[in-house]
C-alpha cells in the first residue's frame, strides 16, 4: 500500500511505502491480527483515506473479512507519520470489509465498514474524538444487521438536499450475488434518529423483519445487483428510485419506484430484450451500470445508463416519470470501459482497460476537480490470474476544469 502526497503548487509526488507487517490468522491473541498492507488480487480490498478538522490523515483498507486495518499520521499533514492502530475501539473488528470514512454535517469523522461474511453480516459505525484522538461508537447497536441470516449491501448515508443523510440496500443471503432481494431505504437527520420513507421512527437495527423499510420486494434471482439504483427527489423532496430487475420475460429493466401516500408505486421506463445473467461469488464483470438520476430545472428527469448491447444513453422522463425520449450527451473524459474511445490505452497487453476515479473532496480552487487514472485488466472473481502479467501501468492524476 503506497500513499503519495504534494503541494498543490508543486509536481512531484513523495510517496510512502506502508510498512507490511504478515497477516496470522492462527495468531493466539486476536488483537495481534493485524491486517497485511501488500494488496493482492481481491477486488474488494479497497482502500479509504480522510482528513479530519485538525488536519490528520486517516486511512484504512486491504480487509476482506480480515483484521481491521487502520492508520493515522503522528503529525498534520504529513504521511511519513503514518502509525498502524489495533484496535480501533475493540469489539467486531475481526472480520471487516468495506471501510468507509465520511464527514458529517458537523465536520464530526465517521468510520464504518461491515462486520461479518457475504450473506451474515452487519454494519458498524465509530465516531472519532479530535480532543482525544481515540473512536468510540457511534451507535449502540449496528445501523443494519442480517441477523445471521444474510447482510445488507448499503450505500453510504449520504446529506442531501433536504438536510437529511439518507441510505439505501439490497439484502443478500449468501455469498451468491443472485441472492440479493429487497431494496430498502431509511433516512435520518443526525445518523443516530432513523425514519421510514414515509416519516415513522424506526429501532435499530434495521433488519428483513422491518417491511416499512423495503421500497420494492425484489425476490431473490430477482435481477438486482449490489448498490443497483439511484436514488433522486422531486421538487416536493419525494424520494424516487431508478433500479434495474427482470421483468415478467425474464429481461433486465430499469424500474422507477415513487413513494405515495404510504406505499410505494412503480414505472417500468425501458423495453430492452436483454437478460444479465449474473451469479456467484467474487467480483463479476458487468453488463450494465446506472451512472445517474437527475431532476432538471424544468422538473424532467434523466437516467444515463450503460448496457453491454444497448452502450451509453440517458432516459427522460417527463414529472409524471414516464419516458419521453433521450438526450445526447457529449463524451466524458474518463469511463470504466475499455471500448470507450475518450480515453486511448497505453499498454500494449491484451485486454487492458482504462480505469479512473474522481476526487472525494472539494478543490480549493472554483471549478476544478481532478481524477486518477490507470489500466489493468477486467475483473477475474477475486482469483489470480496465470502469467504472463502485463506490465505495471502508469497511475495519472488529472486537473480538470469545470464548467461550475
Amino acid at each position: 500500500m503506497i500513499v503519495g502526497q504534494r503541494n498543490i503548487n508543486e509536481t512531484n509526488f513523495s510517496l510512502h511505502q506502508m510498512p507490511a507487517p504478515p497477516r496470522d490468522k492462527n495468531a493466539k491473541e486476536k488483537s495481534k491480527r493485524f491486517s497485511a498492507t501488500e494488496v493482492g488480487w481481491d477486488s474488494h480490498n479497497s482502500i479509504t483515506m480522510a482528513v479530519d478538522k485538525k488536519g490528520f490523515i486517516h486511512l484504512s483498507g486491504n480487509m476482506h473479512v480480515d483484521s481491521l486495518t487502520y492508520f493515522r499520521t503522528q503529525k498534520p499533514n504529513d504521511i511519513t507519520t503514518l502509525k498502524q492502530y489495533f484496535p480501533m475501539v475493540g469489539p467486531n473488528e475481526l472480520k471487516a470489509t468495506y471501510p468507509k470514512f465520511m464527514m458529517t454535517k458537523d465536520d464530526q469523522l465517521i468510520f464504518h465498514y461491515r462486520d461479518g461474511g457475504s450473506g451474515n453480516g452487519n454494519e458498524i459505525y465509530n465516531i472519532y474524538d479530535t480532543e482525544s484522538q481515540t473512536w468510540s461508537r457511534m451507535l449502540d447497536v449496528p445501523l443494519t444487521d442480517g441477523q445471521g441470516l444474510m447482510n445488507a449491501y448499503q450505500s453510504q448515508p449520504e446529506l442531501r438536499e433536504d438536510g437529511w443523510y439518507h441510505v439505501y440496500w439490497v439484502w443478500r443471503d449468501t455469498p451468491d450475488c443472485s441472492t440479493n432481494h429487497d431494496l430498502s431505504y431509511m433516512k435520518s437527520p443526525d445518523l443516530k434518529n432513523w425514519y421510514n420513507a414515509f416519516d415513522q421512527s424506526i429501532t435499530l437495527p434495521a433488519t428483513i423483519d422491518q417491511k416499512s423499510l423495503i421500497v420494492d420486494p425484489i425476490p431473490p434471482k430477482g435481477g438486482i445487483i449490489n448498490l443497483a439504483a439511484k436514488l433522486c427527489f422531486d421538487r416536493h423532496k419525494t424520494p424516487l428510485f431508478v433500479y434495474h430487475k427482470y421483468d415478467e420475460d425474464g429481461n433486465l429493466q430499469l424500474y422507477i419506484a415513487k413513494k405515495s401516500d404510504q406505499k410505494w408505486e412503480y414505472n417500468v421506463i425501458t423495453d430492452w430484450d436483454y437478460r444479465w445473467e449474473f451469479s456467484g461469488r467474487g467480483s463479476i464483470k458487468n453488463e450494465f451500470t446506472i451512472k445517474s438520476f437527475n431532476r432538471r430545472s424544468d422538473d424532467q428527469y434523466e437516467v444515463g445508463y450503460w448496457h453491454i448491447k444497448y452502450g451509453d444513453g440517458t432516459i427522460l422522463l417527463d414529472g409524471d416519470l414516464n419516458p419521453i425520449g433521450k438526450v445526447l450527451k457529449s463524451e466524458k473524459l474518463f469511463s470504466r470501459r475499455f471500448n470507450d474511445s475518450s480515453v486511448k490505452v497505453e499498454g500494449d497487453f491484451p485486454g487492458l482497460q482504462v480505469i479512473s476515479t474522481n476526487d472525494k473532496g472539494e478543490s480549493s480552487e472554483l471549478g476544478v476537480r481532478y481524477a486518477l487514472k490507470w489500466e489493468t485488466l477486467g475483473s477475474n472473481r477475486d482469483k489470480p490470474r496465470e502469467k504472463p502479467w502485463p506490465s505495471p501501468s502508469s497511475l495519472y492524476l488529472y486537473k480538470i476544469k469545470t464548467n461550475n
